[in-house]
């Protein structure tokens, strides 16, 4: 699977474009100033169909209405994430964006173990809260899109309305059963893979045998 990395936003979140088919693809996340993403898009005269959100916070859906709006893709998030769609304060936009909110107007909520199919492709949907109570990764022949539950040799943080260190860590615990190695493309930073955050990363330290 073709996939391509942008980082938008005030807080550079990871927003990637996955190859679905040979003209049409899926966005996970759109954090904000997507003009770049619209631009590759009819430059490359793809079809972009749907946005799968990994959680609802301002930094990872800030441009989402503005791409929904353009190319009329389908929206997904977990309901308990939902609400953050409408929501400066839930969405943690007003104590910690300067730039307009801006709500996402049309949108279908999930609750884990679904299939999404798109094209030729296929992404399940696994609930891993803890980073919020609606926080998804979804999970794509031998790619995980982590969202901000897992980082390269890190974890989102917990702190915050809706966070649950006791959630994350069963969530890890999920992640970390997964059989086989998987390439992790987390919100921030750098990618990863899961073979070596099971065997690196502090926070998976307490189900290592």
């Amino acid at each position: 699977m073709n996939i391509k990395t942008f980082q938008l936003g005030e807080l550079n979140a990871n927003c990637y474009l996955a190859m679905t088919a040979p003209d049409q693809c899926i966005a996970v996340d759109i954090g904000g100033s997507p003009r770049m993403l619209l631009e590759f898009l009819k430059m490359k005269n793809l079809r972009l169909t749907k946005i799968l959100l990994t959680h609802g916070h301002f930094d990872h859906m800030g441009g989402v209405e503005e791409v929904r709006a353009a190319v009329n893709a389908e929206v997904f998030i977990h309901e308990e994430d939902a609400k953050m769609l409408q929501s400066s304060t839930a969405s943690l936009h007003s104590s910690i964006s300067i730039m307009p909110f801006i709500p996402v107007a049309k949108y279908t909520t999930l609750r884990g173990g679904e299939i999404i199919s798109d094209g030729e492709v296929d992404f399940r949907v696994l609930h891993t809260p803890g980073h919020s109570k609606g926080s998804v990764c979804y999970i794509s022949e031998d790619t995980i899109f982590s969202g901000d539950t897992l980082f390269c040799c890190s974890i989102g943080r917990t702190d915050f309305p809706d966070g649950s260190s006791q959630q994350m860590r069963d969530s890890l615990g999920l992640l970390y059963s997964l059989e086989g190695d998987f390439k992790v493309l987390p919100g921030h930073n750098e990618p990863t893979e899961l073979l070596y955050e099971k065997q690196n990363n502090p926070y998976m330290k307490p189900f290592r045998n």
